[in-house]
């Protein structure tokens, strides 16, 4: 008897891989304030490109338009402005920058994208790659003090770990929730977790994912992280364990939702509306969830024993831009980071050992 192959979610992955570049090779020269950078707060791969352009001080250089957490079918929209138009753009939804660059475009109108000011034309929505670029070709453009978040000698290694993640952790809780059948679903979760096993194991003994500084592998995983008990534990059913119930990564998650650039940019009320509000295949009545409690955010993370230098030789960022901040009561509330009793957490017994490092040849 033939057995139909698991129904897996396969993202779109073909994306606009036009690059901005110090010597303009793609036709798109690095120049402080022709470029904005199109986000939402509540979107994961936007979320490391704000994370990014924060650490390295690339406010005044790369203009940033927030659009709101929730969109349709057509596109995401900036209503969160002023009569729901972008200031600098003059648009009302990202999808007419993506058609002003092509009429004819018919994949997805995602977000982060970086749009060419004087053309209103998107040049890239390669999320991946436009971190990356954040931190190799902006180089001239990066505040004083700036980390080294992709370091020459270290990029192979970066490379590897988030290749993992983003295969079993970033896309892999996607895969948990899109997941068409359960054998689909089985074999999501089992490769989520298996792959969250694998990185307590790695961090027990060191406090950033490649070496003693935060590199953009740290930024790709916290981007899921810090939504994983929000959302991914119920609304995609990643619930074999919640993140607080992971003492490692618990901690390590703390650590960086503690360090400037990452948790001042974090909005959890925009987060769980996007989710749940938009996936109404997934939440058919819309109801947004009044938990979890976030007031462990704020808690001792105890991670600095590890030693470890968050920003290398540099300095952390300035605080965020007024206009940028997220809004008051969006964030994990710093009034109740009181200590707690101890929770005994529960701890997976396989968490003992990594699982093997590469993903397994069936991930699809």
């Amino acid at each position: 008897m033939n057995r139909r192959p698991p129904k897996e979610f396969a993202r779109d992955e073909r994306y606009l891989s036009t690059r901005i570049t110090a010597d303009g090779r793609d036709g798109h020269r690095v120049q402080a304030g022709r470029y904005r950078l199109v986000a939402s707060r509540a979107c994961p791969w936007a979320n490391r490109a704000v994370i990014v352009r924060r650490l390295l001080g690339l406010e005044r250089a790369l203009s940033l338009g927030i659009c709101g957490p929730t969109h349709d079918q057509r596109s995401w929209r900036f209503d969160l402005d002023p009569d729901g138009r972008d200031p600098v753009l003059g648009i009302e939804r990202l999808a007419e920058a993506y058609f002003a660059r092509d009429p004819g475009y018919r994949r997805g109108i995602t977000v982060p994208a970086i749009v060419d000011v004087t053309t209103g034309k998107v040049v890239t929505n390669d999320f991946a790659q436009l971190t990356l670029d954040l931190s190799t070709e902006w180089r001239r453009l990066h505040r004083p003090g700036a980390p080294d978040l992709y370091p020459k000698d270290r990029r192979g290694e970066i490379d590897v770990v988030a290749e993992l993640v983003y295969q079993d952790v970033n896309n892999g809780a996607y895969r948990c929730g899109f997941a068409g059948d359960q054998a689909a679903y089985d074999r999501a979760s089992r490769h989520l977790f298996d792959r969250l096993d694998w990185l307590s194991h790695r961090l027990a003994a060191q406090r950033y994912l490649v070496g003693d500084t935060i590199t953009e592998a740290d930024v790709r995983l916290f981007c899921t992280l810090v939504r994983f008990d929000a959302v991914y534990h119920g609304h995609f059913k990643c619930n074999r364990h919640k993140l607080t119930e992971l003492p490692v990564l618990w901690a390590y998650a703390r650590d960086l939702f503690q360090t400037p650039g990452f948790g001042d940019t974090i909005d959890f009320v925009d987060i769980k509306r996007h989710y749940y509000e938009v996936h109404r295949n997934l939440n058919p009545s819309g109801i947004v969830p009044a938990g979890p409690d976030l007031s462990g955010w704020w808690l001792p993370h105890d991670r600095d024993r590890l030693g470890g230098r968050p920003f290398g030789d540099g300095t952390p960022p300035p605080p965020p831009l007024p206009e940028e901040a997220v809004p008051a009561g969006h964030g994990a509330p710093l009034a109740v980071a009181l200590p707690r009793p101890p929770v005994s957490p529960v701890t997976p017994a396989r968490a003992a050992g990594p699982p093997p490092g590469p993903p397994a040849p069936d991930h699809g």
